[in-house]
């Protein structure tokens, strides 16, 4: 009993040090549209950041085609083909492009992912009223990591 309340103990803690070393998206340094450092000091997971990619929470098969992806239908065409994001960008450009894509290609259609100001007109869903309160980002800094970790994926053989 006395181990597994150390064991909980330590995940807690665990946990507390992982939240605590999370930056915030105010505070995310960009440098040339990279982002150098992890946004949560944990490495991303491969599979989570595809479920992610792929119809998930960023959605991103619904502008750019993945050939890993093939088994969903309808990928987009808007957005450059991913396959090969591992050779065309080094980790903290992918970083920087899934946070903020507008940081490194100005007047991208790509959404901010990890943004919470600086807004024009956002919106209440679509209830046709003004937003009120925080924002909060479209993905979490987790979540941004573990894109990044499966984008890092996609090389060319």
């Amino acid at each position: 009993m006395k181990r597994a309340l150390g064991v909980a103990a330590v995940l807690v803690l665990g946990a507390a040090q992982a939240q605590a070393s999370e930056v915030k998206p105010t505070d995310v340094k960009f440098e040339d549209g990279a982002i150098a450092m992890s946004l949560t000091g944990v490495a991303g997971d491969v599979e989570a950041g595809a479920k992610i990619m792929n119809k998930g929470a960023g959605n991103c098969v619904a502008c750019h085609m993945i050939e890993d992806q093939s088994q969903l239908a309808f990928q987009g065409e808007i957005g450059p083909m991913l396959d090969g994001a591992g050779d065309r960008w080094s980790e903290a450009e992918l970083r920087g492009i899934v946070a903020n894509a507008k940081m490194m290609f100005e007047g991208t259609m790509m959404p901010s992912f990890y943004k919470t100001e600086g807004f024009i007109r956002l919106g209440n869903g679509y209830t046709g009223k003004s937003h009120e309160g925080d924002v909060a980002p479209l993905l979490t800094a987790q979540e941004i990591e573990d894109v990044v970790a499966y984008l890092m994926t996609l090389k060319y053989e």
